[in-house]
């Protein structure tokens, strides 16, 4: 099963990827995690993104599909696995679609997580109260402006994903409002019927 996981920031797309993953039995595939995996791995394509890195530049599309790309490939993957992070644009969409038709596969599903934008802004501050309770400092993501960037590059660059996706049939919606574990079921639902 090869799902891919879309929401804006905050939506619980950690959370619920994790559940699936453990669920399913398939890797989550981070492409922040795949990226330290292939520099650390110094792989060819990990050699190229620490470069890039090291000068203190976004890593390329090409390079970002090429990690994905050789990760997929990796034994624990046969069976299916979870994309986390990637495509965030429509122009990495097709390119994992093309990535996906070499290799023979193709994807079963895309769960959007749907949730208001001021619910997002209440669990951000949330986190941020609990996390300075416990005595820690709030992560750097949940800044206020930071928060609110974060959002507008979802609202612009990643959001045309779901038309795409549900013109290709492939979007499932998930209300993103409901307790945890109500949308865990909401999930289980929708990929057994995938």
């Amino acid at each position: 099963m090869i799902v891919i996981f879309l929401g804006p920031p905050g939506a619980g797309k950690g959370t619920q990827a994790a559940y699936i993953s453990a669920r399913r039995d398939i890797p989550q595939l981070s492409t922040g995690d795949m990226l330290r995996a292939a520099i650390a791995a110094g792989s060819d394509v990990g050699r190229q993104a620490k470069a890039i890195i090291d000068r203190g530049e976004l890593v390329s599309d090409d390079i970002v599909a090429g990690i994905i790309s050789e990760r997929i490939d990796m034994a624990d993957c046969a069976r299916g696995f979870l994309l986390d992070g990637f495509p965030r644009t429509v122009e990495q969409a097709r390119m994992l679609d093309e990535m996906l038709t070499r290799k023979g596969k193709s994807l079963d599903c895309v769960l959007l997580l749907d949730v208001d934008h001021d619910a997002l802004e209440a669990r951000r501050a949330k986190r941020v109260a609990e996390t300075e309770a416990a005595g820690a400092p709030p992560r750097r993501d949940d800044d206020p402006a930071t928060f609110a960037k974060r959002q507008g590059v979802y609202r612009e660059q990643t959001a045309p994903l779901v038309p795409h996706y549900e013109a290709q049939g492939l979007l499932k919606t998930i209300d993103g409002m409901q307790p945890v574990e109500a949308v865990s079921a909401e999930i289980d639902s929708v990929l057994d019927a995938c």
